[in-house]
């Protein structure tokens, strides 16, 4: 299989989960960041996403890279995606990811993000890694978690 270098003009840089009040609920990385800068590049990005209105378009030139975002009740999903990757490609994937959210949890709250997050990153490790989307089957993303589910059960 193909291994992609750091150099790639297309990929997805990082993942926010974030509440209306625009408290972090999850953060994922696939290019390093330093941890001094990610506080404030992820209160930008989201200052960013939060105070567009819902008419206005869902995908934003931000610094050097581009944001993505779609708002699901009172969650917004927030990628950060380099200039050269498609954002509608982008767009779908956030929706796959909840769909795969709300079959996990039987329909996806804050609080289940909140009490489970190695489950959500159980499910975002399987649709994305190093940047790139390799796995969009729900059922798939899911059979690692159904697998720990089953021996948990026991």
């Amino acid at each position: 299989m193909y291994s992609c270098p750091q150099t790639c003009l297309e990929m997805i840089k990082f993942v926010l989960l974030v509440n209306q009040q625009g408290q972090i609920r999850l953060s994922r990385y696939y290019q390093p960041v330093e941890l001094s800068k990610r506080a404030a590049l992820e209160a930008d990005a989201v200052r960013c996403c939060l105070s567009r209105n819902k008419d206005q378009c869902s995908f934003v030139e931000y610094k050097d890279f581009k944001l993505v975002y779609r708002q699901y009740a009172a969650l917004y999903i927030v990628v950060g995606v380099t200039d050269g990757e498609n954002e509608l490609s982008i767009y779908e994937l956030i929706h796959n990811f909840v769909e795969v959210l709300d079959k996990y949890f039987s329909r996806v709250s804050e609080l289940d993000i909140m009490f489970n997050l190695d489950c959500v990153h159980i499910i975002l490790d399987e649709m994305i890694q190093n940047g790139h989307i390799v796995e969009t089957n729900k059922s798939r993303i899911l059979a690692p978690l159904a697998a720990i589910d089953k021996m948990a059960d026991g």
